[in-house]
C-alpha cells in the first residue's frame, strides 16, 4: 500500500495501476462503515484507492473542524489489512492552494435538509469530491447511504458534469442496537449513547407503518417525531419524509418510494440517519 500526500505523487502512482480502480472518499477516523465501502470497492474493481482528508470547506464557522477526530496511523493500519492499493492523504494547502476560489453550485437538491441548516456545506462537499474525481480518476466511487442527501448531490454533480464514473451507494452499517456508525459517535457520553437509539426506533417504526400500507407523508413524519420527542436528551433538528431523488417534502400520498431522514442533537453532538422506504 502506498500513501501519497501530493497530487503529483498520487497521479504518478495512479498511472501505474492497471484495470478498474474504485475510490472510497473519507475524512478518516475509520469505522466499519468506511471499511464496508472499501470491501465493496475491492469486490467490484481491480484495485482500491482511499482518500483521507478532513475537508475544511464543508464545515461551517461553528462546526467541529478542529475537533473532528483524527488517527492516521490507525486508519492506515486498517486499510493495509483490507488490501488497499493507494491512500491519498493531502494537506488542506495541497487541495486549496493560495488563490483557490472555484466551487461547485450543486443546485436544488442541496437546498433542503442539511443544505438549509449548514449553508455552504454541499458546495464544499461537491468541490472536494470533484477534485478527488479529477485527481484519482476512478472507475467507481463509493459513498455511504447514511449521508443520503450527499449521495444525491454527488450523483447529480457527476451526471451534470459528465464525470465518466459510476457512483455506488452502500447501505448504512449499524451498531448492534441500530445506531448508524459515525465518526462523531465517539463524542456521545454513555447516557447520550443510549438515548441515541431513538433515531433508529423512529425510522424502524416508519418502515413498519409503510409495510402496513401507510403512504401519507405527514403521518409518517408525525410518527417519527412522536417516537423521538419523548427522549429528554434528544433535540430534533428535522424529521423529513421526501422524494428519494429530488428531496422535496411529501405531503399526502407518497409515490412508490420515500426517503425518511432525521437530524437530532444530543448535547453538542449532531447525528443524522435515514431509511429508504419502497422500491429504490
Amino acid at each position: 500500500m502506498q500513501t501519497l500526500h501530493t497530487i503529483a505523487d498520487f497521479r504518478r502512482a495512479r498511472g501505474k495501476v492497471a484495470g478498474d480502480l474504485g475510490l472510497a472518499p473519507t475524512m478518516g477516523f475509520l469505522h466499519e462503515g468506511h471499511l464496508e465501502l472499501v470491501r465493496r470497492a475491492r469486490a467490484e474493481n481491480d484495485a482500491v484507492a482511499v482518500s483521507i482528508f478532513v475537508n475544511p470547506t464543508q464545515f461551517g464557522p461553528a462546526e467541529d473542524f478542529k475537533e473532528y477526530p483524527r488517527d492516521l496511523d490507525r486508519d492506515l493500519e486498517l486499510l493495509a489489512k483490507e488490501g488497499v492499493a493507494l491512500v491519498f492523504n493531502p494537506s488542506p494547502e495541497e487541495m486549496y492552494p493560495p488563490g483557490h476560489g472555484t466551487g461547485i453550485d450543486t443546485g436544488p437538491v442541496s437546498a433542503p435538509l442539511e443544505g438549509s441548516r449548514r449553508p455552504g456545506h454541499f458546495r464544499g462537499v461537491a468541490t472536494v469530491v470533484a477534485k478527488l474525481f479529477n485527481i484519482v480518476q476512478p472507475n467507481r466511487a463509493y459513498f455511504g447511504q447514511k449521508d443520503a442527501q450527499q449521495v444525491q448531490v454527488i450523483k447529480r454533480m457527476a451526471r451534470d458534469l459528465d464525470f465518466p464514473l459510476e457512483i455506488v451507494a452502500v447501505p448504512t452499517v449499524r451498531e448492534p442496537d441500530g445506531l448508524a456508525m459515525s465518526s462523531r459517535n465517539i463524542y456521545l457520553d454513555p447516557r447520550q449513547r443510549v438515548a441515541a437509539r431513538c433515531l433508529y426506533r423512529g425510522l424502524t417504526l416508519a418502515g413498519e407503518r409503510w409495510a402496513q400500507g401507510e403512504r401519507d407523508g405527514g403521518a409518517l413524519r408525525a410518527l417519527v417525531n412522536e417516537t423521538i420527542e419523548p427522549e429528554p436528551l434528544a433535540a430534533i433538528d428535522y424529521v423529513s419524509v421526501a422524494d428519494v431523488e429530488t428531496l422535496h417534502e411529501l405531503e399526502g400520498a407518497a409515490g412508490p418510494a420515500a426517503l425518511v431522514s432525521v437530524a437530532v442533537r444530543f448535547g453538542k453532538v449532531r447525528l443524522i440517519d435515514n431509511v429508504v422506504l419502497g422500491g429504490v
